[in-house]
């Protein structure tokens, strides 16, 4: 089962490599073009100028219909045309830019984090101070397991076990 999920894997790594470098997506959508004008010109027997404007009107989905395929290679072209740039490359491209244009200024740095649980600590450390003095026992902290996942070098704070909602005092 393993050996037949390989291909998807490589697909899958080759799309968010591929997904990941706005020049490479440019560059790929700019050699559809003219990859596909070259092939329209010369099964449709049109002008180099032709066939890159007919690439660029149907990879935009436009289609003007000033220059449309007879043949079958032409039509199959087309479509195929359609459905890489529809499905892939443009929402790739759009997805690309709306994700850079997209980003939380209030998003807390790493070292602001790490200081708030510097912060917590120590609050944690004062209480517990305030309540030996008052003579009052507090619960202990469970242990916590370290966190295994990218940019956290402290283990994360421990749940209290409450669910977050008080109850009723009666």
């Amino acid at each position: 089962m393993e050996l037949l999920l390989l291909p998807f894997r490589w697909v899958y790594r080759g799309l968010v490599w591929f997904a990941n470098s706005p020049r490479t997506l440019i560059t790929s959508y700019l050699l559809m073009i003219v990859v596909a004008g070259v092939i329209y010109g010369e099964v449709e027997q049109r002008s180099p100028a032709d066939a890159v404007w007919w690439a660029v009107v149907t990879a935009s989905t436009v289609g003007y219909g000033d220059i449309s395929p007879t043949t079958w290679a032409g039509r199959t072209l087309a479509a195929l045309l359609i459905s890489t740039m529809v499905l892939l490359v443009i929402p790739l491209i759009t997805a690309h830019f709306a994700s850079r244009l997209i980003v939380d200024d209030n998003a807390f740095e790493h070292e602001e984090q790490e200081q708030l649980k510097a912060d917590v600590r120590r609050m944690r450390a004062l209480l517990e101070e305030l309540a030996a003095r008052q003579g009052i026992d507090l619960l202990p902290l469970p242990p916590t397991e370290p966190v295994s996942g990218p940019g956290s070098a402290a283990p994360p704070v421990a749940q209290s076990g409450r669910s977050g909602r008080r109850r009723p005092r009666w």
